[in-house]
């Protein structure tokens, strides 16, 4: 969680200095001084992404014993949940940039997207077998495949030469493609199952250079899931999570 602010912290200042350095070296003739004038355009976006769970346990939950069916695929008489961590891993998007003006210092944008990515989760596990108590890690690496629906408000700052600031928000419906499913031939035991869809709300701030023939834009976005996406079972990985939501940073770069 710390390395990924940080990672984000350290790109949005990268953006602002190439921002200072590309406004000083700015050329006093502007580059399509008419392309903010056209009431839509087009473009595609590429990106890297790294995802990651927000996990909220329930409360007292390392109190909690599992015996029986719960740990059944462990081979342990009983078991506590000793600590749940997501752990951010990295991945990629492509889409499509469809922006409507709206006014002079504002666009609605529609970008839908392909993304694909993997969350990990690790539980250590407090395990009893007999007479012996241990201490168990196990991971479960959760791949996705997204389709994101996102529709946001793009507000603008005025022309700076070949050079704009922006900022932007607004939903994001997204769909797995890729939701967990029982694998016998998985030998991992943890197999967690989640919801499909989500709903996201997206932030951003980014700074767009105006080029001979075309608009080239870098964003770093942050996206908050709002829904819950565990799915309740009768065993010791769902129970002693009260929300699982889903975090993604994003930094993209745009061609219209």
């Amino acid at each position: 969680m710390k390395r990924t602010t940080a990672l984000a912290t350290g790109i949005l200042l990268a953006l602002f200095a190439v921002s200072s350095f590309s406004f000083a070296q700015a050329p006093k003739v502007q580059n399509m001084p008419t392309y903010d004038q056209s009431p839509y355009h087009f473009g595609f976006i590429l990106a890297g992404n790294t995802m990651y769970f927000s996990i909220d346990p329930k409360a007292n939950f390392q109190d909690d014993i599992y015996a029986g069916d719960a740990v059944s695929n462990l081979n342990l008489d009983e078991a506590s949940i000793y600590g749940i961590e997501g752990i951010s891993t990295y991945g990629f998007s492509v889409g499509i940039v469809g922006n409507l003006r709206l006014g002079k210092y504002s666009d609605l944008r529609f970008v839908p997207s392909l993304a694909f990515g993997e969350r990990k989760l690790q539980y250590t596990l407090k395990g009893t077998k007999g007479a012996d108590t241990s201490l168990i890690t196990i991971d479960d690496n959760i791949q996705s495949t997204f389709i994101d629906l996102p529709l946001h408000i793009k507000y603008k700052s005025k022309r700076m030469h070949n050079m704009r600031a922006y900022v932007f928000t607004g939903p994001k419906v997204s769909i797995d493609l890729a939701t967990q499913k029982d694998d016998e031939q998985d030998q991992n035991p943890l197999n967690l199952e989640l919801n499909r869809n989500d709903v996201y709300l997206d932030i951003g701030v980014g700074f767009d250079w105006y080029f001979s023939f075309f608009k080239f834009g870098t964003e770093l976005k942050m996206s908050y899931g709002l829904m819950n996406m565990i799915k309740r079972e009768d065993n010791i990985y769902t129970q002693g999570i009260d929300n699982l939501r889903s975090k993604i940073f994003q930094l993209s770069f745009t061609f219209e």
